[in-house]
C-alpha cells in the first residue's frame, strides 16, 4: 500500500534538495548580473530568478506547503503571485523599502513556522501573510530588471508569474497528496519540509552576521 506514496515522497525530497542546493550568491544574478535586453533574456531571467535564490525558493516551497492545508488552498498562491508582481512594480517606481533583504528572510521564517504547525491558521491571516511576503520578495526581485526596456521587462514579469505559480501550486498538490486524515494535521514529510524552510530562513537571517 505504500508504493504509490514513494514517488510523491521522492518528489517532495527533490524539491527540498533544490532548496538546499540553491546558491545564495546567485540570488540576484540570473543573467550574470546583467540587465536583460531581449525578450528571451527577460523570460529566462524571470523563470530562473526565484529558483536560484535560496530565500526565494524556500519561500515558494513554504507557500505550497501551507496552501495544501486548506480546502481552498489552491487559491492562496494567487495572493503571493499578485502581491509579488505589485512589489516588482513598486521597485520599478523607485519606492523605498528599507531593509528589504531582512524582511525577505523574516518572511521565510514565518512561512516555515506556519508550515510546521499542527493547527491551521485562519485563511484570511495566511492570505495576508502571503500578500505581505509576496510584495517584499517581488520588491527584491525587481532589482535585476531596473533599466530594462519594455519587452524584456514584460517577459521578466511573465517568467516570474509562471514559475512561482507552477512551484507553489505544484508543491501544494504534492503536499496534499501526502496528507493523512485532516488537512489541518500535516504529515511527517510535510512537517519536515516546513522545518527545512524554517531553517533556511533562520540561516538567511544569520548570514549577514558572518559576512
Amino acid at each position: 500500500m505504500t508504493a504509490p506514496i514513494l514517488p510523491k515522497t521522492r518528489l517532495l525530497a527533490l524539491t527540498l534538495a533544490g532548496v538546499v542546493a540553491a546558491t545564495p550568491a546567485l540570488a540576484h544574478h540570473a543573467m550574470d548580473g546583467q540587465t536583460p535586453s531581449t525578450l528571451v533574456q527577460g523570460l529566462l531571467s524571470g523563470l530562473g530568478h526565484p529558483v536560484i535564490g535560496l530565500d526565494h525558493l524556500a519561500a515558494l516551497v513554504g507557500v505550497g506547503l501551507v496552501s495544501a492545508r486548506f480546502a481552498r488552498g489552491l487559491t492562496l498562491p494567487a495572493f503571493w503571485v499578485v502581491a509579488m508582481a505589485a512589489g516588482v512594480g513598486l521597485h520599478l517606481a523607485s519606492a523605498d523599502l528599507p531593509r528589504a533583504e531582512l524582511l525577505v528572510a523574516l518572511s521565510v521564517v514565518v512561512i516555515g513556522i506556519a508550515a510546521t504547525m499542527r493547527t491551521t491558521l485562519p485563511y484570511a491571516l495566511i492570505a495576508a501573510l502571503f500578500a505581505a511576503g509576496g510584495a517584499v520578495h517581488g520588491y527584491t526581485l525587481g532589482e535585476s530588471i531596473i533599466g530594462a526596456e519594455t519587452t524584456p521587462l514584460a517577459a521578466y514579469l511573465v517568467g516570474l508569474v509562471v514559475v512561482q505559480t507552477a512551484l507553489t501550486t505544484g508543491i501544494a498538490f504534492v503536499a496534499r497528496s501526502l496528507a493523512k486524515g485532516s488537512l489541518a494535521a500535516p504529515s511527517l514529510q510535510v512537517r519536515l519540509a516546513g522545518l527545512a524552510v524554517l531553517v533556511t530562513g533562520v540561516a538567511t537571517l544569520a548570514l549577514p552576521a558572518f559576512a
